[in-house]
């Protein structure tokens, strides 16, 4: 066996994946989703085939890595233009407690068990069910966890910090989840002196009914 291709190889083969991966962006590091994970797993394969089969041309292993990180690119370039095809790549996030009940349909759906809640819950650095007021799994399957606000009072719910306008596009499922509908947000909007929704990057409604709104390209 010949020891010096293998460490030749294998020095190789880390600087192109580590090339690849930040051509690639830091999205794929910090948040894999299930495209981003099929990926990685394939790119691994790839290497370890590479340096373990000196036979082979590296060519052979080089050319799918980069067809690959082209394809990954590709749909990360089209999920920023489109909404459904983002939900079918990287999936929705799922509100496993909302407005401190939880939602044990929406767990079972999830495959989503009470164990795996708690340890999340305690990775949150929350030790207590009764202090959470949201509980989202996100499609990386991170669980985000939004506290109860010890200083709002009793008698007010508290609403899911959900944007209501990304990148231009009225998001009908939100509003419909705060029971508004796309006209009255239209009409809010124009109160505020906002005519155009397509420059609008973001938007959301706070709890106290007062709206957090961003422009495109604002310098």
């Amino acid at each position: 066996m010949d020891y010096s291709t293998i460490v030749l190889r294998t020095i190789f083969i880390y600087f192109i994946i580590l090339f690849v991966l930040r051509f690639m962006g830091k999205r794929e590091i910090g948040q894999l989703s299930v495209l981003d994970f099929v990926v990685s797993i394939m790119i691994a394969e790839l290497a370890v085939i590479s340096i373990e089969n000196i036979r082979v041309p590296m060519l052979n292993t080089i050319v799918p890595i980069v067809v690959l990180s082209l394809i990954q690119i590709i749909f990360a370039f089209i999920s920023l233009k489109s909404e459904k095809l983002r939900k079918l790549v990287d999936g929705k996030p799922s509100v496993l407690i909302n407005q401190g009940k939880i939602d044990e349909g929406e767990m079972r759906k999830q495959r989503y068990n009470f164990d795996d809640l708690l340890t999340q819950l305690r990775q949150n650095k929350v030790s207590k069910l009764s202090d959470v007021e949201f509980a989202i799994l996100e499609p990386s399957g991170k669980l985000s966890v939004i506290e109860k606000d010890k200083d709002q009072p009793n008698n007010r719910q508290s609403r899911l910090p959900l944007p209501l306008i990304l990148d231009g596009k009225v998001n009908e499922d939100h509003l419909e989840q705060i029971e508004k509908t796309p006209l009255w947000l239209r009409q809010q909007l124009r109160k505020l002196g906002y005519r155009d929704v397509k420059k609008i990057s973001y938007c959301a409604l706070h709890d106290d009914d007062t709206f957090f709104i961003d422009l495109k390209d604002e310098k």
